[in-house]
């Protein structure tokens, strides 16, 4: 970056241009850019996150207009992480963006070169690949942020971070320790998890089941608030760590 654009300003005014250096120097690897990841996304990029790679199959649905970013009526049916890639370059026209429309699984694991970035996001919903997006990246040199449940919650102040095997009152969390707990498998390092104890019940009923590339055995209501929050405090917790690291 030859000269400093104008957006960044206040962020250079608030941490220095060192740490605006570093910033536009880390790379960050982020699964899932639905509700939660796509707001992350959007607060890397804005921050001075400059190279940034979008991991995600699916396609934008009109469901999704309520609580993602990059999803409005003229993009329904367009790839997400190439909408949300678009959306980026949008805000910083020479960042790096990569978007890989792929399924993160045990056996497409290899083809994510995991080992090659400073910090690894997951905002992934599946039970299985998410135990497995654990498992792995926690065993790289790369820092490790991650999103629980963020559906079937109202209340913006119950949102916070926490150490992964401290974190209460969130189903999709208790699940990924029981599975860790029976097969005998165990992250890497400890990490930290955005998460939040609040679970509602789902008053409209029982949703629709929906078809995707994830085969989700359950759909839960959600709200652009809660996701949008879960997905810039994952962003925040990249921001400052960076901070913490040049700034002291």
């Amino acid at each position: 970056m030859d000269q400093k654009p104008a957006y960044l300003d206040r962020v250079s005014l608030l941490v220095g241009e060192d740490v605006l250096a570093r910033l536009g120097q880390v790379r960050v690897l982020l699964f899932g850019v639905g509700g939660v990841g796509s707001w992350c996304a959007e607060g890397l990029v804005r921050s001075g996150v400059r190279h940034l790679t979008l991991v995600d199959a699916d396609v934008i649905s009109e469901s999704n207009v309520g609580r993602q970013l990059m999803a409005l009526p003229r993009t329904v049916g367009q790839v997400k992480v190439a909408a949300l890639r678009d959306r980026m370059l949008e805000i910083a026209p020479d960042a790096d963006i990569t978007a890989l429309q792929k399924v993160f699984t045990a056996e497409t694991a290899g083809e994510f070169a995991m080992e090659e970035y400073d910090y690894i996001i997951d905002a992934i919903d599946s039970l299985k690949d998410k135990a497995e997006l654990i498992l792995r990246a926690t065993r790289t040199p790369a820092v490790f942020f991650c999103a629980m449940g963020a559906a079937l919650k109202v209340d913006p102040t119950q949102v916070r971070v926490g150490e992964f095997w401290n974190v209460r009152g969130c189903p999709l969390g208790a699940a990924l320790r029981k599975k860790f707990k029976q097969n005998h498998t165990w992250p890497g390092h400890k990490f930290r998890c955005v998460y939040d104890e609040e679970v509602l019940p789902n008053r409209g009923g029982v949703g629709q089941a929906e078809t995707d590339l994830f085969n989700k055995a359950q759909i839960n209501g959600s709200l652009a608030h809660i996701t949008a929050i879960f997905g810039m405090t994952l962003a925040g917790l990249v921001i400052d760590d960076v901070y913490h690291k040049i700034a002291g």
